[in-house]
């Protein structure tokens, strides 16, 4: 357990069975404390809507800074969970939460100037950017996202890196940015070419990257939540792995498919073997698609032969998130198998 303090002074957090009392600085939340001592602690989106950072107050007084009642269901707000990352200690406390050792391998995050040195449309809303950085990023692993400001956008918005680490050139930075309707950062970046702009670059971020397994791989990604699935794949044939991959990738109409000959040169390198699904959801009835209509997630469940025992890492939009955990569940895949990255715009985030 860690015990915390904060408010106006610190205060320190009890969590599981840590002998030393978590220090929670002035102003500070429970998560930002326990990240920057170096806990291993489940956590992604870090606004209070993905829910990974859910943990249990057994004692103590906190301030929510975001209503819990929007991503934790009746019966855990009754349990006394609570979101790390919304949490703010007015009294030391006593903390209940399952760790994740994994996470030993993530670094510390820290902030980097750079310079936007490319900008190209991969479909009419998905866009590749890519920064120079002016000193390097700690290490990433494909998966994880970093935070992008500029002085012109009020707040940072968070965007997965695109590419494994070992396939990067030099102290750069890629992303996939879909443009978000009202969307302050997506619009700014997809009105004209930003090559040359300076933005600052936070990470790397999130615990959403491949875990050792010997067991099959099912992903499952929208949109830009190609990006981190493309980065792990990348990954897997840099390390040789050879765990049966069954990819399903959902889009609009055909021309919202993109990275097409990357995926196809995952097909050749992989070592063992790789199927991919793309599924359309709005093709026109009378185009030549020969492929599969409806919802991605409609077709999990194929595979149902192996599903059970396999490990699902999810990213796109919430909806398809959700529904995607819910076949998944009900096909019989364990809980702590699923790994998901949620990608939220400024409208999900929670109502104060």
């Amino acid at each position: 357990m860690f015990g915390l303090f904060g408010a106006k002074k610190d205060w320190h957090a009890a969590v599981n069975t840590t002998e030393t009392p978590l220090l929670i600085p002035a102003g500070d939340t429970l998560l930002n404390a326990a990240l920057e001592a170096g806990i291993s602690w489940p956590h992604n989106c870090r606004v209070g809507s993905c829910g990974t950072c859910r943990c249990k107050l057994k004692s103590g007084k906190i301030k929510a800074l975001n209503d819990f009642s929007y991503v934790l269901d009746e019966d855990e707000l009754d349990d006394g969970m609570i979101l790390a990352c919304q949490t703010r200690p007015m009294s030391d406390l006593e903390i209940t939460v399952e760790l994740d050792q994994e996470l030993n391998k993530v670094s510390k995050a820290e902030s980097v100037k750079g310079e936007i040195t490319y900008s190209e449309l991969l479909t009419h809303d998905i866009l590749e950017v890519r920064v120079q950085l002016n000193d390097a990023l700690p290490p990433y692993l494909a998966g994880q996202y970093a935070e992008i400001s500029t002085s012109s956008i009020d707040a940072p918005r968070s965007y997965s890196f695109s590419r494994a680490p070992e396939n990067e050139e030099t102290n750069t930075a890629t992303f996939f940015v879909r443009l978000v309707p009202n969307g302050e950062m997506t619009t700014w970046l997809h009105a004209e070419p930003r090559v040359g702009e300076t933005v600052q670059v936070n990470g790397p971020l999130g615990s959403f990257f491949l875990r050792d397994a010997d067991t099959p791989i099912v992903c499952i990604a929208g949109g830009s939540g190609l990006a981190p699935i493309k980065a792990l794949l990348e990954q897997m044939i840099v390390e040789g792995v050879s765990r049966p991959v069954r990819f399903l990738f959902g889009a609009r109409t055909q021309e919202d498919l993109y990275c097409l000959e990357d995926i196809e040169g995952f097909k050749k390198s992989y070592l063992g073997d790789f199927e991919f699904v793309p599924v359309l959801s709005h093709e026109p009835e009378q185009s030549t698609w020969q492929g599969l209509r409806g919802m991605v997630t409609e077709y999990i469940a194929e595979d149902s032969h192996r599903l059970s025992s396999s490990q699902a890492y999810l990213c796109g939009p919430p909806p398809m998130i959700d529904s995607a955990i819910a076949v998944l569940n009900d096909a019989g895949v364990k809980e702590n198998q699923i790994f998901f990255d949620k990608f939220l715009d400024a409208s999900h985030a929670p109502r104060n």
